[in-house]
């Protein structure tokens, strides 16, 4: 342990013999600790920012609309405007890999099947 963790560990220490954190609003309640396990350590700092200005990161805002392009195509009846729209999912299947990819994240799609997509969008 170093210097630093013996003195704030002494501290607290302190303060808890003076009685300190007896009067703590939420003592004996359990902490809602959030799940950050699956996001490497490296970014942890900048989603908590982003979380506490109630802004999405970027792969997660890609998920809610790639969920509501799905919702759409699955109650529309006009072919001319599914088409539209199951092209726009795609793009954002694709967005979002290539996103998961860059962020190391094993087993995405792009890894599997990129010179099937990279065909594709050619045409």
């Amino acid at each position: 342990m170093d210097i630093l963790a013996k003195i704030a560990e002494e501290r607290i220490r302190e303060a808890i013999k003076k009685g300190e954190f007896d009067n703590l609003s939420l003592k004996g309640k359990p902490l809602k600790l959030e799940d950050l396990s699956r996001v490497p350590e490296e970014l942890r700092a900048g989603y908590k920012i982003l979380k506490n200005a109630g802004v999405l990161p970027e792969e997660l805002e890609l998920k809610k609309e790639i969920i509501s392009l799905k919702n759409l195509i699955a109650c529309c009846y006009e072919d001319e405007e599914k088409k539209l729209l199951k092209k726009k999912l795609n793009e954002k299947i694709l967005r979002f890999n290539i996103l998961m990819e860059k962020r190391g994240v094993k087993g995405s799609a792009v890894g599997l099947y990129r010179s099937k997509i990279y065909k594709k969008l050619e045409y």
